[in-house]
């Protein structure tokens, strides 16, 4: 996790302590938040302080249009959904940068042997530079005596040769080498293409699931509604809450259609095997955030409710 990452989670988290102790959300400050975590720039602090308070807000809005056993169970399972995204990605990142490091460790081990070949070619080179200076230097004995010159036919033969038998080597070597390094590539095109899919799976399944959860909410928010309505003496308060609940229940359909975007957004960016493994070490850092946030928001919201029903008691 990055340290602007750790510093806006442990931001969150400060906050969510800070309202569990008695703060009200609007009363916290960036000094505060910063005597709590002593870490971070104040303006990072600052942005998630007020993301965080936005946030909190729009909760806000939405428990007091639901019944407190209502919002109390949508809290829970959209934590629960939270946390199962959260370990899915975080294995899948494992997963990921695993696989990053090996292609590497493998790409570098062919630029070795490239390295190599390389090297040889040269020597190659050299030895036949030198064949050449003794074919020019026989060449230049042979205007002293024909025998010099035949022994000196002899031996640059026997050099061509060696040269050519050395040169076929290093070709065969070196189309060897981009075969393997081809059929290398080959397969970790494969395996990638693999983890896409799997990838994509896990998306559409964490997709379906949301959308269970969205359907759980309506069907509570419609019983809610028929509860309300059967509340002769509150009818026009009822009403009230009934039109809340409906741009309520049109702000989620609105979330989760962004959720959606986002994980198309993902799928766009699988080409990359290290872009990916970045992007789910963020999600996964939001996803965590989210937990904290919604855990002290359950806490927050069943201390409220405890409060008012010990009120209206007395």
């Amino acid at each position: 996790m990055s340290r602007i990452s750790d510093t806006r989670f442990r931001t969150r988290e400060a906050a969510a302590r800070l309202v569990v102790a008695g703060r009200r959300p609007h009363d916290l400050t960036v000094d505060l938040i910063y005597a709590e975590i002593r870490q971070g720039s104040r303006t990072t602090i600052n942005d998630e302080l007020k993301l965080w308070k936005d946030e909190q807000a729009r909760i806000d809005a939405l428990s007091a249009a639901l019944p407190p056993a209502v919002a109390n169970a949508m809290l829970s399972v959209w934590a629960l959904a939270v946390g199962h995204g959260e370990q899915v990605f975080a294995q899948r990142g494992e997963e990921l940068e695993a696989e990053a490091t090996t292609a590497a460790i493998r790409a570098e081990s062919m630029v070795t042997a490239n390295a190599g070949l390389q090297a040889e070619t040269h020597t190659l080179r050299v030895q036949l530079e030198d064949q050449q200076t003794r074919l020019a230097s026989a060449l230049a004995d042979l205007a002293r005596t024909q025998a010099e010159r035949d022994n000196a036919i002899r031996q640059s033969e026997t050099a061509t040769a060696e040269r050519d038998a050395l040169r076929a080597q290093s070709e065969q070597a070196l189309r060897d080498a981009q075969s393997a390094h081809a059929r290398e590539l080959d397969g970790l095109l494969a395996a990638r293409t693999e983890h896409e899919s799997a990838l994509r799976a896990e998306v559409d399944q964490a997709t379906a699931r949301l959308e269970s959860v969205q359907k759980r909410v309506m069907m509570q928010t419609d019983e809610a509604r028929e509860a309300q309505r059967r509340a002769e003496t509150a009818l026009a308060k009822t009403q009230q809450r009934n039109e809340q609940l409906a741009g309520d229940v049109q702000r989620l359909s609105a979330e989760a259609a962004e959720q959606r975007r986002l994980a198309g957004r993902h799928e766009r960016q699988l080409a990359s095997v290290m872009d990916e493994a970045h992007e789910l070490r963020r999600e996964r850092d939001t996803l965590a955030q989210q937990i904290a946030l919604l855990q002290g928001q359950l806490k927050t919201r069943v201390d409220s409710s405890s409060a008012r029903a010990t009120k209206r008691s007395r």
